[in-house]
């Protein structure tokens, strides 16, 4: 059987430090989707690490670590990635794989990416410009290249084949970006790449789980940035649910087991594209303070309200969750009350479904209020200690969602996950 552990807002979430504390019990952890815009965080023994391409399990001696046809690989990014970890990690290339069918992103994928957006304007859609969107229309319109085609001799000839229908396209935006600058780089990044186990990783996988071989599948973004079911057209390219595990690892549906949903204690999102909870005012400041709410992949400061309970409930349906995971819950300390929003009035109307487009309607969320408690959660080595208000909270939380909280993250430590009976 293969778990999954994913999103379940706008992404930043927290997944990397809850993988690396899962990892214990798996033999393999798999990227399935997404891109260099992902930012997992994990701290080892006190030093912060951002991991964009490299799945979270890396520091788990006994892991393995694919990195999945679903994703979507920038080799520049992927080579400064293994040479930071490297001095921490010693075995890390002995324990990283990569499928073969794993798309690349291109120099002139990070120009037309940022020439699209400059030509958005105000409908600007917050793309991090590192050639994700491009990379994944090349790929279903059948003109990708993939880390296999770099091991052929007529790679070369692909990559210009391609690179010069970008530049026609270029062209036509009249956008002049010197991606040239990033060629020789990026030809550099692809020689440590073809020294790399790069596999035919379906088959890689489907051995290692006929020989007992347990695997976490490790989500990027959020749910509500899936491509169909996400906030569109303010979404990623890829499908950030648990049905993307599927395409983006080549695994069948009946092998999916437990579904680990990640959700912060209240709600952020970066870029653009709405967001029912949103405070604009001294209440969101403090989140975004009080969380450090600013992206680890872009430093961008990160948009914070109260935890949405609609769209949560929404996310949690997508991916069959069964078991929920909220982080941060020690930011909440501070804030009394706590909000929680129960249903949105759209367009007049209350509502307790994710409507089709929020983009054109008007969205007032309706919260329940909930009184701040007497004492850190941060303070809490177990669920017996945690303070009853806060307790009162949770279990609001379960049955509106009709899910079960596993564990609560009450700090930045690995050792600050707190199991829930």
């Amino acid at each position: 059987m293969i778990d999954v552990l994913l999103g379940l807002q706008w992404g930043d979430e927290g997944k990397g430090k809850i993988v690396d504390y899962l990892a214990k019990k798996y033999d393999i952890i798999a990227r399935f989707q997404g891109g260099p815009n992902a930012g997992h965080t994990l701290y080892v023994n006190g030093t912060k690490i951002v991991l964009h391409t490299i799945p979270s399990g890396v520091f788990q001696e006994h892991c393995l670590n694919l990195i999945g046809n679903g994703v979507v690989i920038d080799p520049v990014t992927l080579q400064n990635e293994i040479n930071k970890i490297l001095p921490l990690c010693p075995g890390l290339l002995h324990r990283l794989f990569v499928s073969s069918r794993a798309h690349l992103i291109l120099p002139t994928h990070r120009a037309l990416d940022a020439a699209s957006e400059a030509s958005k304007g105000e409908a600007k859609i917050g793309s991090t410009l590192k050639g994700i969107g491009p990379a994944y229309m090349d790929k279903t319109g059948r003109n990708g290249l993939r880390v296999g085609d770099i091991t052929g001799k007529d790679f070369i000839e692909k990559y210009n084949r391609l690179t010069q229908k970008h530049i026609q396209i270029l062209r036509q935006y009249g956008e002049v970006v010197d991606w040239k600058q990033w060629e020789q780089p990026f030809f550099e990044a692809v020689e440590q790449i073809r020294s790399l186990n790069i596999v035919n990783a379906e088959y890689w996988l489907d051995n290692h789980m006929k020989n007992g071989k347990q695997v976490l599948a490790e989500g990027a973004q959020g749910s509500m940035l899936d491509v169909d079911f996400g906030t569109y057209p303010f979404v990623t390219s890829s499908n950030t649910i648990a049905a993307g595990v599927c395409s983006g690892l080549g695994v069948a549906p009946s092998r999916i087991g437990e579904v680990y949903g990640i959700t912060k204690a209240y709600c952020t999102r970066v870029g653009g594209g709405p967001f029912p909870t949103e405070l604009l005012d001294e209440t969101g400041e403090a989140l975004r303070v009080a969380g450090n709410e600013f992206g680890a992949t872009t430093g961008r400061p990160r948009r914070c309200g109260w935890i949405d309970l609609v769209a949560l409930r929404y996310a949690i349906m997508l991916s069959g969750v069964t078991k929920l995971i909220i982080t941060k819950a020690d930011i909440l300390d501070q804030f009394n009350p706590v909000k929680a929003a129960v249903a949105y009035i759209a367009d007049g109307k209350e509502t307790k479904e994710w409507p089709y487009d929020l983009c054109n309607m008007s969205i007032e969320p309706v919260y329940e209020s909930f009184a701040g408690w007497d004492k850190p959660v941060s303070d809490c080595i177990d669920y017996n200690g945690l303070p009853q208000a806060f307790k009162d909270y949770c279990r609001f939380a379960e049955n509106y969602l009709e899910t079960k909280i596993a564990f609560i993250s009450n700090g930045t430590g690995r050792e600050q996950l707190l199991a829930i009976p």
